[in-house]
C-alpha cells in the first residue's frame, strides 16, 4: 500500500473578512489515528477542505509526501477519500447498488471490485442488509455505508468530519473498531469531531478552536501534562480564561 502523509503549516483562511483558519499546522502520519478536536466553529471543517484541496489557503503551506518524496495535490489525490459531514448517498439505492456505482465511477475492475466490497461488508457487519435502500439505514448503518463508499477505492488517506454526529453509542463504538481496523491497515487516519470523549480513542490529538490548534501530542500525555481528568475540562478552562 501506498504510504501518504498530510501536512500543513501556518495555513490562513478567511471567508468575507472572517477567520477561519489562523495559522493552522498539523502533520497526519500512515498508521496513525489523528483526531481534531475542537467545538462547532473551530475551523475544523475547513481544515479539511483545505488538505484534499477542496479550498486554498490564503497563506501558509499543504505538503503530500507519497512514499517518502513530496509530490502534488494531482498525484496524492487520487488516495486522499473525504467524507463529509454531510454525505451525498441516494435514498432509493440499496447499500449493493450504493457499491456499484462507486465501483463505477472509480473505474475499478470487476475481480478487485468484487474482494473490496465482501471485505467491507464484513467490516461494517453489513452483509446481511445489502439489499436495503439508503433511505432505510439507520444513523449508524447510514454512516458505515458512506464510509465504505470512501473506502472502494483503497486510499492511503482518509479523512472524515464528524463522523459519529447523531450516531447511536453502540454505533460509535463499533465505528471506531473499524477505524481501528483500518489505522492498522496502514491508512493515515484525520478524524474531526465535537464529541470530547472521543478524544481519548485517538493515537494524536490535535486541539483546535479560532482557527488554531493550541495543542497536539498522546492524549493521556496532554491531560497529564494540563492537570485535566478530561478534554471537554481544557476547552471549558480556556473559554474562562478567555483564551
Amino acid at each position: 500500500m501506498t504510504a501518504l502523509t498530510l501536512a500543513v503549516a501556518d495555513v490562513h483562511k478567511q471567508f468575507r473578512g472572517a477567520t477561519a483558519l489562523a495559522g493552522a499546522a498539523l502533520r497526519i502520519e500512515p498508521g496513525t489515528l489523528h483526531g481534531l478536536i475542537g467545538p462547532d466553529g473551530a475551523g475544523k471543517t475547513t481544515l479539511l477542505r483545505t488538505l484534499v484541496g477542496l479550498l486554498h489557503p490564503d497563506r501558509g503551506t499543504v505538503v503530500y509526501q507519497q512514499d517518502g518524496r513530496d509530490v502534488p495535490l494531482l498525484v496524492a489525490r487520487p488516495f486522499i477519500a473525504y467524507m463529509p459531514q454531510q454525505q451525498s448517498l441516494y435514498p432509493d439505492l440499496s447499500i449493493q447498488e450504493h457499491l456499484e456505482f462507486f465501483r463505477d465511477l472509480y473505474q475499478i475492475e470487476y475481480e478487485a471490485f468484487a474482494a473490496r466490497a465482501r471485505r467491507l461488508l464484513r467490516l461494517t457487519r453489513l452483509e446481511d442488509f445489502k439489499d436495503r435502500s439508503a433511505g432505510h439505514l439507520s444513523g449508524g448503518m447510514y454512516k458505515k455505508l458512506g464510509l465504505m463508499c470512501a473506502l472502494l477505492p483503497t486510499p492511503a488517506a482518509l479523512l472524515l468530519d464528524e463522523p459519529t454526529n447523531g450516531v447511536d453509542p453502540i454505533s460509535r463504538r463499533e465505528f471506531w473498531d473499524l477505524l481501528y481496523t483500518l489505522r492498522d491497515d496502514g491508512i493515515a487516519i484525520l478524524i474531526a469531531t465535537a464529541y470530547m470523549d472521543e478524544a481519548e480513542r485517538c493515537d494524536t490529538v490535535h486541539l483546535m478552536e479560532g482557527g488554531r490548534i493550541w495543542s497536539a501530542g498522546a492524549p493521556r500525555r496532554i491531560l497529564a501534562e494540563e492537570g485535566a481528568s478530561h478534554f471537554a475540562e481544557l476547552f471549558v478552562r480556556r473559554a474562562a480564561a478567555g483564551a
